[in-house]
Order: structure tokens, then sequence, then C-alpha cells
């Protein structure tokens, strides 16, 4: 079976693919939706365990796909998500299966989810504080996420990674309490600049708390040195804490785009392919293998989404829109 490489006309090959399981979510972030949340995906759009596998198939043994995260909404509410991890394990027992997770149900799944075979976690925890949590994500379950971290880390998908957003006038003065909350127990911690993908399509530049800031407050209370290792295609820019083994990294998608160097490439969970995070065009999947498609046909039309990416996510662009989708019905 020939292997096609998800190239685009700038050089770059996507291996890491990002799996939406749903658009449903059961916290309301205030920088990602509305506390009534949103009209969710028809049930009949959504790809059933067996297309959303066989799709992943087409990517690992067709196209190149080294990487799978599997995000949503929240993919834990996914019915039937143990089981799905356990068939694409079987795959490829080598391909690098992630998750990125607000962790609400990690504590009773972790150790099913890593028997199953997946490898790590990201989860997402912008304060540890239960006050500035309610506010943020309009629930009062900090302490579900908190056990959830240490159900991963028990169940030994390490190094357990924790995502953060920094919010002006919400949590941009926890910073350092974040950080050495996550280094005492060995977390990793990766701040994120928040994007335009808000469902209310509220987000302003200025309002945004920039990379620059992010170093400004952690340099207050600990000393930043560039990590030795070559950054490649990951997102964040890693910095040893106080001289290590600690490490810190941070996320600058807007102010220092890193889109010369992307891999990446996403699967929602209607089975649309997008080349981009930011992409405004999608190519349906789910229709063509609804209609019949051989695999080395989707394959086709998957190499033929990618090759049409753009040089660079254009957030800088006066021309600049925001994508339809939020990010709960795109996937991270």
């Amino acid at each position: 079976m020939e292997v096609l490489k998800l190239g685009d006309r700038f050089g770059r090959v996507a291996t890491d693919l990002r799996v939406s399981l749903t658009d449903k979510c059961n916290l309301r972030c205030t920088y990602c939706m509305p506390a009534e949340g949103l009209d969710w995906m028809p049930a009949e759009k959504q790809l059933t365990d067996d297309e959303l596998v066989r799709l992943i198939r087409v990517g690992v043994e067709r196209l190149g796909i080294e990487e799978i995260r599997f995000t949503g909404g929240e993919p834990l509410v996914r019915r039937g998500i143990v089981d799905i991890i356990g068939r694409v394990r079987e795959i490829s027992p080598h391909v690098d299966l992630s998750m990125t997770t607000n962790a609400l149900g990690l504590a009773r799944s972790a150790q099913a989810l890593a028997d199953a075979g997946l490898n790590r976690v990201n989860v997402s925890l912008d304060t540890v504080r239960a006050d500035t949590f309610k506010t943020i994500t309009r629930r009062d379950r900090v302490d579900d996420v908190i056990a959830g971290l240490a159900a991963a880390e028990a169940a030994g998908m390490g190094p357990v990674k924790v995502n953060a957003v920094l919010m002006r006038g919400v949590n941009d003065d926890q910073a350092p309490e974040l950080l050495r909350w996550c280094l005492d127990r060995g977390y990793e911690l990766r701040f994120i600049e928040q994007m335009p993908l808000d469902a209310q399509h509220g987000w302003q530049r200025d309002g945004m708390i920039t990379a620059d800031e992010i170093f400004a407050q952690l340099a207050t209370v600990f000393e930043l040195t560039p990590g030795e290792e070559p950054r490649g295609s990951a997102p964040a820019e890693l910095f040893l804490v106080d001289g290590g083994p600690g490490t810190v990294g941070v996320i600058a998608s807007v102010t220092r785009p890193f889109c010369g160097d992307c891999d990446r490439v996403r699967l929602t969970a209607d089975g649309q392919v997008r080349n981009c995070l930011f992409a405004r065009d999608e190519s349906d999947l789910r229709l063509a293998m609804r209609s019949g498609a051989t695999d080395e046909e989707i394959a086709q039309r998957w190499v033929t989404a990618v090759v049409g990416k753009l040089p660079g996510h254009g957030i800088d662009d006066p021309g600049f829109l925001q994508p339809d989708r939020p990010m709960s019905a795109i996937g991270g």
C-alpha cells in the first residue's frame, strides 16, 4: 500500500492529527461559550464509532499520521471513549495517543483509558482557586479537575501537562501561583494566549494577555532560561524554571505564530477535515464515506484538503475573519 504525504505548497507535512470526538462540553468557560451552551451537533451528523475509527485508520495507514490527540468539546463526554481509544490503539502500537480534557471525568476513567492505550493527557486548568475557577467555568468543580490530574499521574499517563489561559482582570495575577502549584506536583504547565475562537465572537486583541506579559509576571518570582532542546513543530516555547529540571511553556499563537513549522491537521466530530485551526474551508469526509467512497478515495480527498493550506493563520491581517465554528466545534 502506497503511503501518501499530507503535504502543502510550503513544504510542511502533517503528521499530527487532532480528532474532535464531540462538540459538547460540561463546562461553560467564559472565553469559549455562553452560559446556556450552544446548539449542539445533531446526532446524525456526528461520526459513528466505526466511521471515526475508519478515518483514523486511513490517516495512519495511508497518510503517515504519527500522533493523534483526541479533543472536543470535552472528549470524555463521548460515549464509548475507552472503546474508541482501544480500537485506535489496535491500528498501530507505535502511534502516540493523547487527549486534551477538562478532567472532570478523569478520576474515574484514567486507568481504563491508560489500559486501552492512551499515552498522555493535557488538562485545561486556568486557576487553582475555587472562586476564580467558578467565575471562569461557571461550575464549582475545581476539586474534580485536581482529582483527575492525580488519577492521570497514578495511571502512568505522564508527563501530565496543564494548559492555562490568562484573562485580564480575572486570573492574570495568578501565573506564578499556578506555576508553583504545577512544579510542586510534577505537572508541565503551558500558558496559551487566548485566541479568537469564542462562540460569542467577543475576542479583542487588546484584551488578550500576551506572551510578553506572561513572561514579565513569571519573572517576578522565577528565573526562566530557554530550554536547550530545539522546538521543532511543538507549539510551546519551553523554558527551564530556576535552572530546572522543572519547565514552563508559552504558546504564543497570536503574537509569535509558529505556522511555518505546523504539522497538524484536524478532523471534526462531523467528519470535516480542517487544514488549520483558523481555516474557513473544510473538506467533507463524512459525506464521501457515507456515499461509498473507498479508503483510497478518502485518502486522496484528505491530501487535496491539506494541499490548500495557507502559509499562516492571518490573525494580523486586516481582513482576518474568525472561523464560523467556535473552538468547541473544531477541536484543539
